[in-house]
C-alpha cells in the first residue's frame, strides 16, 4: 500500500550584525509516516527550490540534500549548502520578492520525493536583503583639523640697479592748417534705361544623391505614404497605408491554438508574416487574408502591418492624419486597438493601440480593427 508522510517544517534566518551576510538558511523539518508516527533516525532524500513570484513561480535556485533525522524525527540543513541542480544562492535579490521556498523528500533516502510542500517566505530573509540592498545614506562630514603652521618666508632676492633715464628730445613745431578747397558740384542723374525682358526658365536639374522622389505624408500608392530609404544601391522604396480601415470588428484568424513560429515572428516584416499566416494548415479566415484579397486605392498587393510598420505610422501620425483629413472618403485611425501580422505565442498576437501608443499582445480569437499598408 502506498504510504503517506507528513512534515512540520521550520525556517530560521541567521543574522549575523555589523558582518556580511552568511548565504545559507537554516532549515529543519520533522517526518511522520502515514500512522502519524515518527521517522526515526533514518536516511531522507531532499530536494528544495527557492521560487519567485508565487507557489507556483519561477525556480530561481534548486539544491538536493540527504540528511538523517533524529531519534524524534527531526531533520536539520543549511540551505545554500547542498549538491546545485540550478542558480546560485548567492546571486538570489532578496528585494524583488515574494520568494516561496518549496520542499520534496523522499523518506526512503533516494530522489522519489513523495512529500511536496511550498510556504511562502512572509519576510525578505533580512541579513540577506542587506547584502543586495542600497547602500544607506552618507553620516555627517567630521569637523575640519586645525591648519598647521605657516612655514618661515624665505629671503628676497636683492633688487639690481636701475638704468639711468634717457634725456627727451625737444618736441617740433606743428605746421600750419592750409585753407578748405571749394566743394564741388552734385552733378545731374542721368535718366533711367528700360528694364530688359525676363529670359525664359531653364529645365529643372537631377535630384541629388541625397533626395528623395516621394515624401511621407504624400498621397500616393492608393494611400499615404508613412516611410521612405534606400537601399545599398540607392534604390528608393517606400510603405503606404490605406487610407480606410477594412473592418473595425476581426478576428486574427481562425486558427487560434496553433503556433506558427518563426515565419510570422517579424517585427518589421508584415508581408513575410502575413504569408505564413495564409499559408498555416487548416486556415480559411485571417485579418492577413482580409487585406490579401483588398483592392482599395485601385492596389492588389496590400498586407497585413507587422508591430513595428504599426508603430512607425504612430510616429508619423503628423503627415500621415494631416493628409487623410484632405482625402476625399478616407478615415483616421480610430482610438482602438489594431491587429499586427506579428506572432506572440501559439495563442496570442501583437497589437497596436492609437489612443496610448502601448504595443502590448492578445488572444487570436479576440475582435479588433483591421488596416492594410503596402510596399512600392
Amino acid at each position: 500500500m502506498k504510504q503517506i508522510y507528513s512534515i512540520l517544517v521550520g525556517l530560521l534566518i541567521s543574522v549575523i550584525g555589523l558582518a556580511q551576510a552568511p548565504q545559507k538558511m537554516s532549515y529543519q523539518a520533522v517526518i511522520r509516516n502515514s500512522t502519524n508516527a515518527l521517522v526515526r533516525s533514518s536516511l531522507v532524500g531532499m530536494r528544495i527550490s527557492i521560487l519567485q513570484g508565487s507557489s507556483s513561480g519561477t525556480p530561481v535556485y534548486v539544491e538536493t540534500q540527504t540528511r538523517t533525522t533524529n531519534v524524534n524525527g527531526l531533520v536539520s540543513l543549511e540551505i545554500g549548502t547542498g549538491t546545485v541542480v540550478t542558480g546560485s544562492f548567492a546571486m538570489i535579490n532578496w528585494a524583488v520578492g515574494p520568494y516561496f521556498i518549496k520542499t520534496e523528500t523522499d523518506p526512503a533516502g533516494g530522489t522519489s520525493y513523495a512529500i511536496v510542500g511550498t510556504n511562502q517566505l512572509m519576510s525578505v530573509p533580512y541579513a540577506l536583503y542587506c547584502a543586495s540592498g542600497a547602500a544607506g545614506p552618507a553620516g555627517p562630514t567630521g569637523a575640519t583639523g586645525l591648519t598647521g603652521a605657516t612655514g618661515p618666508a624665505g629671503p628676497t632676492g636683492a633688487t639690481g640697479p636701475a638704468g639711468p633715464t634717457g634725456a627727451t628730445g625737444p618736441a617740433g613745431p606743428t605746421g600750419a592748417t592750409g585753407p578748405a578747397g571749394p566743394t564741388g558740384a552734385t552733378g545731374a542723374a542721368g535718366p533711367e534705361g528700360p528694364a530688359g525682358a525676363t529670359g525664359a526658365t531653364g529645365p529643372a536639374g537631377p535630384s541629388g544623391s541625397g533626395g528623395f522622389v516621394h515624401f511621407i505624408g504624400e498621397p500616393y500608392g492608393g494611400g499615404v505614404v508613412f516611410d521612405v530609404w534606400k537601399d545599398t544601391l540607392g534604390v528608393e522604396h517606400g510603405l503606404v497605408v490605406d487610407a480606410t480601415d477594412l473592418s473595425a470588428a476581426y478576428a486574427w484568424s481562425n486558427v487560434t491554438a496553433t503556433l506558427i513560429g518563426a515565419g510570422a515572428q517579424s517585427v518589421w516584416d508584415g508581408l513575410s508574416n502575413s504569408n505564413a499566416v495564409m499559408a498555416q494548415a487548416g486556415h480559411s479566415s485571417s485579418a492577413a487574408l482580409l487585406c490579401y484579397n483588398s483592392t482599395n486605392g485601385g492596389q492588389s498587393d496590400w498586407y497585413l502591418p507587422s508591430i513595428q510598420e504599426l508603430n512607425k505610422i504612430w510616429a508619423n501620425y503628423v503627415d500621415v492624419g494631416r493628409t487623410l483629413s484632405q482625402i476625399s472618403g478616407a478615415t483616421q485611425f480610430a482610438a482602438e486597438r489594431y491587429w499586427s501580422s506579428t506572432e506572440y505565442s501559439t495563442t496570442s498576437i501583437f497589437y497596436f493601440h492609437y489612443l496610448t501608443a502601448v504595443i502590448t499582445n492578445d488572444s487570436k480569437g479576440r475582435i479588433f480593427h483591421v488596416r492594410a499598408v503596402r510596399a512600392y
